[in-house]
């Protein structure tokens, strides 16, 4: 019985890549960044070998333990695909590497896809631009209360976004214009995600709540995850991973409220029977500090994770593999946008019979795939190498 547990932090890259001037983001360091607050405090990612990873940079704040004394294998990522979504970052972890960027609407989405999104949900539309998630609410919350009128907005990232207060459109309603919206963005206009952003409150006070629901293009051929589940083998999704993959290629799933809630829930899964897979996304480092420039948040959440690693290293078997990796950079520093950013992500790979190494700069995330799929004795995708 093989076990692997591969956690995705949300956003934490660790440097920027060499295309990121051409995605508006030279010189991004996520890592670095969060390096700048007291809270980066990580004795156990030091000692798996994060800080001898290639081109980590935190300001001399924290020495690596150099070679022979980390306990990991250790890499870093580079991203093949055209983009910085999570979502082609996840498909490319998963050995699905995209060409082409995803459709962005940097000017807002054209009349043909609103006026068919009104007409099959009978409400307006408010905004429809490129806006902050906290932003658009605080500026079209009361008019959207006021009128029931849909707020539409995107970001950088191939994303159709649409907030409502949950007093004046029921959340379950909210997904089903979500679901007329995904049936819409297709073909040329195939947005990576359309996402259900609820809020509550007052205007002047109004707040996100964690009924966020994603609802994510089709990958478009198998993945890592559909090879799993054909081999007949277990792929246990946690947190935002079965909404990323569209529901395919898992045989369980469960959505967490917090990286806290994600963190127990993985703890838990190390307590029971399986073969195969259980992939974890960590949105908070995201979702909560990214994108909101938060460099102490971002900084803290990486200090409770590191608290963490303990408890979950000591559950695992003696031949499970732990992965911790990312799916591009949200660095809370870079004040240019509130946007992801292009950046190398780390791969740090642990196992009690693993021997550690320095793997490098890989030339893609899709290694990660490579390794997992021969680790469970599945056929490769042909898109990585393994690093076992």
């Amino acid at each position: 019985m093989s076990r692997v547990f591969l956690i995705v932090l949300d956003s934490f890259g660790i440097g920027a890549e060499p295309d990121a001037e051409a995605f508006g983001d030279a010189g991004t360091n996520t890592i670095g960044s969060c390096a700048r607050s007291d809270l980066f405090v990580l004795p156990n990612f030091r000692k798996l070998g994060l800080f001898d990873i290639d081109g980590v940079d935190v300001g001399g704040k924290v020495l690596p333990v150099g070679a022979g004394n980390y306990s990991a294998r250790i890499a870093r990522m580079q991203e093949a695909s055209a983009g910085k979504d999570t979502t082609i970052g996840h498909w490319e972890i998963a050995g699905l590497i995209s060409k082409s960027q995803l459709p962005t609407y940097p000017e807002g989405f054209p009349k043909e896809v609103l006026d068919a999104f009104s007409e099959q949900t009978g409400r307006g539309v408010l905004c429809n631009k490129p806006y902050s998630g906290t932003k658009v609410i605080a500026d079209y919350g009361k008019e959207h209360m006021d009128t029931g009128d849909l707020i539409v907005y995107t970001s950088a990232d191939s994303v159709f976004q649409i907030a409502a207060h949950e007093e004046i459109i029921p959340v379950e309603t909210l997904y089903e214009y979500c679901k007329i919206a995904r049936n819409i963005l297709t073909g040329e206009h195939g947005v990576g995600r359309v996402i259900a952003r609820p809020f509550i409150g007052e205007p002047g006070s109004f707040e996100r709540t964690s009924r966020r629901h994603d609802f994510s293009l089709m990958p478009p051929a198998d993945t890592m995850l559909d090879r799993i589940v054909k081999a007949g083998k277990e792929m246990i999704a946690v947190g935002k991973i079965h909404d990323i993959f569209a529901g395919r290629g898992m045989t369980e799933f469960t959505y967490t409220t917090s990286n806290a809630d994600g963190i127990e829930k993985t703890i838990s899964y190390l307590d029971k029977d399986f073969d195969g897979l259980c992939f974890v996304n960590l949105v908070d480092y995201d979702m909560l500090y990214g994108h909101r420039r938060d460099i102490d948040g971002y900084a803290g959440a990486l200090a409770y994770f590191d608290e963490k690693l303990p408890q979950i290293m000591d559950k695992m078997r003696e031949d499970d593999i732990l992965i911790l990796t990312a799916d591009h950079g949200c660095d809370p520093g870079y004040l240019k946008t509130t946007d992801h950013t292009r950046e190398y992500v780390p791969c740090i790979m642990y196992g009690k019979k693993l021997a550690p190494a320095n793997l490098g700069t890989r030339s893609t995330f899709a290694d990660i795939a490579a390794s997992v799929l021969q680790y469970l004795g599945v056929e490769d995708m042909g898109t990585g190498v393994s690093m076992l």
